[in-house]
């Protein structure tokens, strides 16, 4: 997430720069093989401007839904947040009996570790992500696919390495921990930790706690439908490609020094929608690790100092902060 007020206009420049370079020569090359040849290579600009609106709506349509998907994203998140909170007061409130501080402790901490696997998770890579352009550099313990190795250097700090041990070989940590977590409470209830109702406000929490975790994978394992992708980015390369055969035919008569702008032009135009288009596909996938996440990493931290505070912890850590004006 990017957490200053503007992007910076250089960097915009670096990351979509391209179009308007390659637009700029492609006009060149029109332009000059009319001019050099004698060629009458244009096209009325009426046909052109309803193949523009029409790809216009389609990116409207396209940045829509992307930004639908990171929305969501991050109010399931604001869930997670808010049950986590839940959860917790429960925990201090309900559990009463012997080593009962201990016991708090354990429920807090697994649902910690819960958390920290479910981040870790949503951060693996798939095919139809920007893999290549991770902010590895800013948050490695959190963007790296040496998923397991990593996984149980931060949980061995929330659950016993008895626990860890016993969800190798699971395809789904997160999933595992809240059964653990779950099969607990039953015991702690059994235990007369707490009675029923006390017990059955629990596990409906850790039933939100599965219904978050399983609309966050819907996210991260159902990419927006490659068609309206693929779709997207050709249509805006036919607009673009008839670009300046149109616009030597409005500037024509205009004078010569208004025709040589035409690769310029062609090539502003071909930023622009190319610049429409890459806004919604860096918008897709809220959990890549690219510039433009949800910051589920700083919310994780929120989210167990919050926990940890309740508990009177005497370590607590810091927030995450922004580096670079990204927070991840």
């Amino acid at each position: 997430m990017y957490t200053k007020r503007l992007y910076g206009f250089w960097f915009m420049v670096r990351r979509s720069y391209l179009p308007f370079l390659l637009g700029n020569l492609y006009g060149l090359f029109i332009y000059f093989l009319s001019y050099l040849f004698n060629l009458n290579l244009t096209v009325p600009w009426g046909p052109l401007s309803i193949i523009g609106i029409a790809v216009a709506f389609y990116l409207g349509f396209k940045n829509n839904s992307s930004y639908d998907r990171t929305w969501e994203a991050r109010k399931i998140w604001g869930s997670i947040v808010n049950n986590s909170r839940t959860f917790g007061a429960g925990v201090i409130s309900f559990v009463e009996g012997e080593s009962q501080d201990e016991v708090r402790r354990e429920l807090i901490y697994r649902h910690i570790a819960w958390i920290t696997a479910l981040r870790y998770q949503l951060r693996l890579s798939r095919r139809w992500e920007h893999t290549n352009e991770r902010l590895n550099n800013l948050y490695r313990p959190t963007i790296c696919e040496k998923y397991i190795k990593e996984l149980d250097s931060e949980l061995i700090q929330y659950i016993s390495s008895d626990e860890i041990k016993s969800l190798e070989g699971k395809t789904n940590l997160a999933s595992q921990i809240l059964s653990i977590q779950s099969k607990r409470l039953q015991y702690l209830r059994n235990e007369n930790y707490f009675e029923d109702f006390r017990h059955m406000e629990l596990h409906r929490l850790i039933l939100s706690f599965y219904a978050d975790q399983g609309k966050s994978e819907r996210i991260k394992n159902f990419p927006f439908p490659r068609q309206y992708a693929s779709v997207a980015i050709w249509l805006t390369i036919v607009l673009c490609a008839l670009m300046p055969f149109s616009l030597m035919d409005i500037m024509k008569d205009e004078g010569p020094w208004l025709l040589f702008l035409c690769p310029f032009f062609t090539g502003l135009i071909a930023w622009v929608f190319f610049l429409m288009e890459k806004i919604g596909d860096y918008s897709e996938n809220p959990f890549e690790g690219t510039h433009n996440d949800v910051p589920i990493t700083s919310i994780s931290k929120t989210i167990e100092i919050d926990l940890r505070e309740m508990l009177n912890d005497s370590e607590i850590p810091e927030p995450i902060e922004e580096i670079d004006g990204f927070l991840m």
